[in-house]
């Protein structure tokens, strides 16, 4: 039974990678999730904010005091070590991953604008990243803001590392563009070398008590695979990006759903942080006992197998579904 496949002209040993996280902020942890069974990893992102704390806290520490004496720059103040050493314990952390693992590890950078990103795209791919997994995460919140401006900041942001690395790229986008197809093709166009549908948007809560917006991170669950599943099945053998999904992964029945509909990869985090990391081997195990007894003997063989382009109703995909669903449903209550 073979579970290799390709992502992003990556050779792979599963389609399961562990996906930008938490867990995947240490080299112990992703050497961990290697030996569990992750073909690849992305590490935790590199916030634009993180970036631009530490371009400004050098500027305030090269200037600042700087007509005093040498002996005087014990007055400067502390600006963050949280912030200060992000980058360089981040690409530290990346290049010993890198050299000592078997398995691809990715960086990722998460923003919105162009600012700062180049210069870590570039040390990242110096640091030994296989790829570079770019997380767009941007509410347009401004009314003048148009639809167009919004979908060409994405543009911008691909097409600018792009051109800076050598190493592929991936853009981790949201399913909100009005329309998403015609999108996937741009960002294919532009070079994309893989897409991963979708960035999930962490929306704040109300605290009652208090009367304040208050966060609220709540992990994900396997009915947010519907969306993503759509859109896999959709542009599967419309585009020349890899495919990525990255969405409710809590079992091998998501994995294979994502494979059937097209997906080259698949990742997961909220499994791993709920079940712990030993879970990957479990996932590998599932998928391929379902391959076993289904007598399938590759991934290659199950890749895209239901997708739009290989279904015999591609209907299915669009508004004939919307009504079937309907009818259906309204089938249990009428008589």
């Amino acid at each position: 039974m073979n579970l290799e496949t390709t992502y992003m002209g990556m050779e792979l040993t599963s389609p399961l990678i562990a996906s930008a996280g938490p867990l995947c902020g240490s080299l112990e942890n992703i050497k961990k999730l290697e030996d569990a069974g992750a073909a690849g990893v992305v590490m935790f992102s590199l916030f634009e904010e993180q970036l631009r704390h530490e371009a400004a806290a050098i500027e305030y520490l090269t200037n600042a005091g700087r007509d005093s004496s040498g002996e005087a720059l014990s007055y400067l103040p502390d600006v963050g070590e949280e912030y200060y050493m992000t980058s360089d314990r981040y690409l530290g952390i990346l290049a010993r991953a890198s050299s000592e693992t078997d398995i691809p590890v990715l960086g990722s950078l998460n923003g919105v604008s162009t600012e700062g990103w180049i210069e870590y795209a570039i040390q990242m791919q110096a640091a030994g990243a296989a790829g570079l997994e770019l997380n767009i995460y941007y509410i347009p919140a401004d009314m003048s803001q148009t639809g167009m401006s919004v979908e060409q900041q994405y543009l911008d942001v691909l097409g600018a590392v792009k051109e800076a690395v050598e190493i592929p790229v991936a853009l981790k986008v949201s399913p909100f563009f009005s329309a998403m197809a015609n999108m996937a093709a741009q960002f294919d166009g532009a070079g994309a070398d893989a897409l991963v549908l979708f960035n999930r948007f962490y929306q704040p809560d109300i605290d009652l008590e208090n009367l304040e917006i208050a966060p609220n991170l709540s992990l994900s669950s396997p009915y947010e695979i519907r969306l993503p599943l759509m859109w896999i099945g959709i542009l599967y053998g419309r585009i020349n990006a890899s495919i990525a999904a990255s969405r409710g992964v809590h079992g091998a029945k998501e994995i294979i759903k994502y494979i059937l509909a097209g997906a080259d990869v698949v990742m997961t985090t909220s499994a791993l942080l709920r079940e712990g990391i030993g879970y990957l081997s479990k996932l590998v195990e599932d998928l391929r006992l379902w391959m076993d007894i289904h007598e399938i003997e590759s991934i290659s063989q199950m890749k895209g197998s239901l997708s739009m382009q290989n279904s015999a109703d591609p209907g299915v995909y669009e508004r004939a579904n919307y009504i079937k669903m309907l009818e259906s449903y309204k089938g249990k209550y009428v008589s």
